[in-house]
């Protein structure tokens, strides 16, 4: 079996044969999936059958973060909803390969996450895309959560308050830059909280390089790592960010559709969102403030994982450089500019 940062193949394939002995047909091989930012993501094969395997980052991750069994638990109770996920397959704790990590089924489709997958789109396409994108965002915040047994998933009350406060602790994390901008922006933002409307299951990080692309709709919502119950406006600002708030910054994360010809504007997604849940998004200017600075907070550790050579992947060594920027714009929206 060939070698894998993070993944020990051969303990993978003795444990899903004694949990799942109907699952493999042949010797289990891997590869890591590029774009990962965080959880490490892993392709795994028999040659006949195909999943996706998850485990957190190497090295020290946030006591909150990269919870293998949130993103399983997640993913088994939207399976049967309107919500697209991938199957669940098995769940394993950290003794089989020194982490926990889940197993899924592999969807067959397309993740859009270059300026040449974006560029191959008609202008009609890109329309269409957009709308599904936003439908399925819209689906996931009027699920009934209770319903689906999604009611423990977190504290609904107190979401923003609590956000904000666990990346201010963050940014106090050893070997953090100094990055004032980024303390006075958190600062602003825990002063002027809005009264938020109805909870609902957030994604925490939904994008459209973070959902499978198959017949011009969503096939599946992938990375469910950070979901909980709290306010869906946050989801909503953290789409736009991604959509076309980064235009200019060379990101390399993912492209970023708004700078791409025949993609509609942030403010198009917008729109479709408001008549699909009839939410009032007089303050979206705040989760908007909140998205780029969370956003920079999650940068800043990134970066300082790159540093200690604690990452795996493309891209690292460039994340930090947008700290600022994100910070500089959070600002100016927080603001009204």
């Amino acid at each position: 079996m060939t070698e894998l940062v993070g993944l020990d193949l051969a303990a993978v394939q003795e444990f899903l044969g004694a949990r799942r002995p109907d699952l493999l047909t042949g010797p289990l091989r891997g590869e890591l999936i590029s774009g990962g930012r965080s959880n490490l993501t892993y392709m795994l094969t028999d040659g006949h059958r195909r999943w996706v395997l998850r485990r957190p980052p190497l090295g020290h991750v946030q006591a909150t973060a990269h919870d293998m069994s949130r993103e399983y638990r997640m993913i088994a109770a939207l399976d049967p909803t309107e919500v697209p996920v991938p199957r669940p397959v098995v769940l394993a704790d950290d003794d089989v390969i020194g982490a926990p990590f889940y197993v899924m089924e592999h969807i067959d489709g397309a993740v859009l996450r270059s300026r040449e997958q974006l560029a191959l789109l008609s202008g009609t396409q890109a329309q269409e895309l957009a709308g599904s994108l936003i439908d399925v965002l819209a689906c996931l915040h009027r699920l009934d959560y209770a319903a689906v047994g999604l009611s423990g998933l977190g504290r609904p009350e107190g979401y923003l308050d609590r956000q904000v406060a666990r990346f201010c602790r963050q940014l106090g994390q050893p070997g953090s830059r100094d990055q004032a901008g980024v303390i006075a922006l958190g600062e602003r933002l825990g002063h002027g909280l809005p009264q938020g409307q109805r909870a609902a299951v957030v994604h925490g990080d939904y994008r459209l390089d973070n959902v499978v692309m198959a017949d011009g709709s969503i096939a599946a919502v992938l990375d469910w790592e950070m979901a909980t119950l709290g306010d869906p406006l946050a989801d909503l600002a953290i789409t736009l960010m991604w959509w076309d708030g980064l235009c200019g910054l060379d990101s390399p994360v993912a492209a970023v559709p708004g700078e791409m010809p025949g993609f509609p504007s942030g403010e198009f997604l917008a729109e479709r969102y408001a008549a699909a849940t009839g939410y009032d998004l007089a303050d979206l200017p705040w989760y908007l403030g909140f998205a780029y600075w969370k956003t920079a907070v999650i940068f800043e550790g990134i970066h300082h994982r790159a540093g200690e050579g604690l990452t795996v992947g493309e891209g690292f060594d460039r994340i930090g450089e947008l700290v600022p920027a994100l910070i500089e714009r959070g600002t100016a929206v927080l603001a009204g500019v």
